[in-house]
């Protein structure tokens, strides 16, 4: 459910597709990650209070009801102040009677500039899940592509937003460091991973979008991509270094489209069986002899 007309691109999880996406702001006020198109030529726009409102009663003219999860979009919705957040969610909760909970993606600089505390206000008014794409517990991986970050900073992202009692959704980005920087960002993205204990972990391969500069590197020679294997061989060295409390559960799922296999687990209790189950996948795709997919306009070129 979507009521903007606003004609910039609109991007949202797999696992909000039922739900009302509410843009508060347009594009991202970051938009300078060396792998991302997303928001390619979208001038970042705070959305007026008359502009949100507007799509709320849309939504509730519409279905009033049925509103019982909300997105807000765009990119990274939390550069709004924590005042101005509340009073969407207060209206959202006074506006929907069957409302249950908010959602957003988390861009890191704008969990930085919020407090543990204010975390937790938003989080008691509603906005209980945030999707946070830290791509790489690496450094050096994190200004090469330029997040923004580097890596502790990386960390105390995903650190803050589970001590306000948030939900965590994180993903990483298997071969964002290429060859030549594989197992460092591999041990590091673990490293990571152990420190935050995410809610629930995805790792998507790297994909070369047309408009992104890390594609013109490629294509300049100056970016040497992993190969299928290579991919898994990273993923192995993460998940084998991962260590988790075992009586935590954080559910890992690498079955984007970018994904050459489905992976599915629950960690750490599934984690022999992840392994083995990587291991399997190295084997079979160690044998495809043309595995140059990058230079293929059905992969990295969208």
């Amino acid at each position: 459910m979507f009521f903007d007309s606003y004609d910039t691109p609109v991007f949202r999880p797999p696992s909000e597709a039922r739900s009302f996406i509410l843009r508060v702001t347009r594009g991202c006020a970051h938009n300078k990650c060396k792998y991302c198109n997303m928001y390619e030529g979208v001038q970042f726009q705070v959305l007026t209070e008359e502009e949100v409102d507007r799509q709320i009663m849309m939504a509730a003219n519409f279905n009033k009801r049925g509103v019982r999860r909300v997105f807000l979009a765009d990119g990274d919705a939390l550069v709004l102040s924590t005042e101005r957040l509340l009073a969407i969610l207060k209206k959202l909760r006074e506006t929907f009677p069957n409302f249950e909970r908010c959602a957003s993606y988390a861009a890191p600089k704008d969990v930085l500039r919020k407090s543990v505390e204010e975390l937790r206000m938003l989080r008691e008014a509603g906005l209980e899940l945030l999707y946070y794409g830290m791509e790489s517990g690496d450094s050096e991986t994190l200004a090469a592509v330029n997040k923004g970050v580097d890596g502790e900073e990386s960390i105390e992202v995903g650190k803050r937003v589970k001590a306000a009692g948030m939900k965590l959704s994180m993903m990483i980005i298997l071969g964002l460091a290429g060859r030549e920087g594989s197992k460092r960002h591999a041990l590091a993205t673990a490293h990571a991973i152990s420190e935050i204990r995410p809610t629930m972990l995805g790792a998507i391969c790297l994909m070369l979008y047309r408009g992104s500069e890390l594609k013109e590197q490629f294509e300049r020679g100056e970016f040497d991509p992993l190969p299928p294997a290579g991919l898994m061989e990273e993923l192995r060295m993460i998940i084998e270094n991962v260590n988790l409390p075992e009586d935590e559960e954080c559910i890992f799922r690498s079955n984007h489209i970018s994904n050459y296999v489905p992976l599915a687990a629950t960690l750490p209790q599934d984690k022999e069986q992840l392994l083995d189950d990587i291991d399997y996948s190295i084997t079979e795709l160690k044998k495809l002899k043309d595995w140059d997919v990058y230079n293929h306009d059905k992969y990295g070129t969208y």
